[in-house]
């Protein structure tokens, strides 16, 4: 017997940016509806509005009040709310940043319930959305809390380039503090069982950035490396796994040493998305490694610069749905 198809929510973002726009242009391809049956959170109205906009002929949905309605042979969108809200593309306005909550906690309490399988997040503005409800840095802390995880990795791939993070969105000034070994292992085994289990590797390669110029120089130049990163190395290396470094940032991916390993873990944000998007910023994808459910989103943000126009690339939200597919059939795979 075959098994069912993929029920995948889709949020809408914030609508005034580019998420409408690559999720039409993404799932105008109905060749998808072969893979995964996509249900969109947002506004049938909203959806229309930006077909419309960018002239989308070959895009047809059906509208649904509560996941049980949905067709499995066709693209869903689930009402979240009753207002006709205008586009004012280009500029987050308070509606925008309601209506990217709204979407973001009805797709997340069906994911809680079982209803659907996994879920492809469209960009959000991290300041518009904060309320009462939302006071997270983004998407990556608010899964993290709503599926009450200890801890979860910000984990970037393309194809066999893929590098995590060690802390996410937090000031720079607060690396080095938040920085320990405790955490290091911590990360290192969640990103480790994540290549396993979701990306079917059975004897990952991982390689270690260091946090400071040149790894530190020996001391000379910070000693977090010698006194917090080489004990976490060395930990899990005795327990028989393949790591590797701390090395130095700039000569490990000006050197494409990247390339001899399955993942590199960086110790902040921009250590790693910088190179990451660098290489591969069409087809990126963030996914959220460590958590009970499956989340990617394109590695973009609103584009509220070029929203309107006509020029987003979908690549890198097609590339997120995809992979999240590929992760809830190897979850599913015993």
């Amino acid at each position: 017997m075959d098994k069912p198809k993929i029920k995948l929510g889709i949020t809408l973002g914030d609508y005034n940016g580019i998420g409408p726009e690559v999720i039409i242009k993404t799932l105008a391809d109905n060749r998808i509806l072969n893979f995964c049956t996509p249900i969109i959170y947002g506004s049938g109205s909203l959806i229309n509005k930006t077909r419309k906009l960018l002239h989308v002929e070959n895009f047809s949905f059906q509208q649904i009040r509560q996941i049980a309605e949905h067709d499995s042979k066709r693209i869903n969108v689930l009402n979240c709310w009753e207002e006709d809200l205008e586009l004012n593309l280009g500029n987050p306005t308070p509606q925008s940043g309601r209506a990217a909550l709204q979407s973001l906690q009805a797709a997340s309490a069906d994911l809680k319930a079982g209803n659907i399988d996994g879920i492809v997040t469209a960009p959000i503005d991290k300041d518009n959305i904060q309320s009462e409800e939302f006071k997270f840095p983004g998407h990556t802390e608010f899964f993290t809390s709503y599926f009450e995880a200890p801890e979860s990795l910000m984990f970037l791939v393309s194809g066999n380039l893929r590098v995590a993070t060690v802390t996410g969105h937090i000031p720079v000034k607060e690396v080095a503090n938040k920085i320990t070994t405790e955490l290091l292992v911590q990360k290192l085994t969640i990103l480790l069982h994540t290549l396993q289990k979701d990306f079917g590797i059975q004897k990952p390669r991982i390689a270690v950035l260091g946090l400071n110029p040149h790894a530190g120089e020996n001391g000379l130049l910070g000693t977090e490396e010698q006194e917090i990163i080489l004990p976490a190395i060395r930990s899990l290396k005795e327990n028989g796994h393949l790591l590797f470094g701390p090395f130095p940032a700039d000569g490990f991916f000006g050197t494409r040493q990247y390339q001899q390993v399955d993942a590199t873990l960086a110790m902040y944000h921009d250590q790693g998305l910088i190179p990451f998007k660098t290489l591969a910023f069409e087809n990126g994808v963030n996914y959220t490694a460590g958590l009970p459910i499956v989340r990617t989103s394109p590695d973009h943000g609103t584009a509220y610069n070029i929203a309107g126009a006509n020029k987003a690339q979908e690549s890198s939200f097609r590339e997120a749905l995809f992979l999240a597919i590929d992760i809830i059939r190897k979850r599913s795979t015993p």
